[in-house]
């Protein structure tokens, strides 16, 4: 295809936008509502990972020692757990800094800071919180640390107690574990279903577009015309609409995402979706301009080909 065609097949399509004036702006609307709902699908799964990683940053495994297990046994105990592959890191709590923040926690119970004032010294042990890199492998860290209970000063063991073996702890984590996989797998189908939805709905559209080109095709097809030569505006002029759509839709981004930013911080996980636009605006101008120019084009390029019998 030379320079001369390559002109020409731009020219048809741009004429072929500026003068279907009502059917382009249509195109363009319910192209501009497509990219609408894609990009506030990538907001609701940056919101919803946002969210279940919070969840999953608060479940934990607390390894409590007994008061009188040397320092070097613990450390030893610290760095044999932060050398498994699953452990996402592993935080020592000395006995001192357990009774500190204690104290700070019941500051205002003057009947317990009165207690631990009577008994003289520290009830407390040390402890060590563990944080696995996945909610399911938990249960492999648990079984190492009941490998570990061989650890011992004196014939006893140095851990006294692992709350993962807690009933209520247990079930807790389990009942995260399946949260969190369920609402991956309900937000996927969700996004799935109206992209598909949108999708549909705009391919319409741009069929229905060239539907009324209808002549202009059987004309160009009656002088000896190539099947590409006469795709190639409509594809021209999807990308046009595709183009314009995804530049209508990240202008509506702005003022939308700073609306809601502030109550997606307050109540999703501590994201705020505006930044987050603004941080990944190059991102997400790729993802919704190129989104519209490729569903444009293709869909112009199927409408034609499956509803105009080339």
């Amino acid at each position: 295809m030379n320079w001369v065609t390559t002109k020409r097949i731009f020219r048809a399509g741009f004429l072929d936008f500026w003068r279907n004036g009502f059917v382009s702006l249509a195109s363009i609307l319910v192209m501009t509502v497509t990219l609408f709902v894609v990009g506030t699908t990538i907001f609701a799964g940056v919101i919803l990972n946002s969210t279940l990683s919070d969840l999953r940053d608060k479940a934990d495994i607390n390894v409590y020692f007994t008061t009188d297990a040397p320092e070097s046994q613990m450390q030893q105990l610290q760095q044999s757990v932060a050398a498994l592959p699953h452990v996402a890191s592993v935080q020592f709590v000395s006995a001192e800094d357990a009774l500190t923040a204690f104290r700070e926690l019941h500051k205002n119970d003057q009947l317990i800071l009165q207690g631990l004032d009577a008994l003289g010294k520290n009830p407390l042990s040390a402890v060590l919180n563990i944080r696995a890199k996945d909610i399911s492998q938990y249960d492999a860290i648990a079984k190492f640390l009941a490998q570990q209970q061989g650890l011992s000063t004196g014939g006893a063991s140095i851990i006294d107690k692992v709350n993962y073996f807690d009933e209520k702890h247990r079930q807790a984590l389990d009942r995260l574990q399946l949260i969190t996989a369920s609402a991956q797998r309900l937000g996927f189908a969700i996004i799935a279903i109206l992209i598909l939805t949108t999708i549909a709905i705009s391919f319409t559209t741009l069929r229905l577009a060239i539907y009324t080109s209808r002549e202009e095709i059987h004309v160009m097809r009656l002088v000896g015309a190539g099947q590409f030569y006469i795709r190639a505006p409509f594809m021209v002029e999807g990308v046009l609409y595709g183009l314009v759509a995804g530049m209508v839709t990240l202008l509506l981004f702005y003022p939308f995402t700073y609306w809601v930013g502030d109550a997606t911080a307050g109540f999703f996980g501590g994201i705020n979706v505006f930044s987050y636009y603004l941080s990944h605006f190059p991102l997400f101008f790729l993802i919704i301009v190129g989104t519209g120019v490729v569903l444009g084009a293709l869909s112009s390029f199927l409408a034609v080909r499956r509803y105009l019998k080339i």
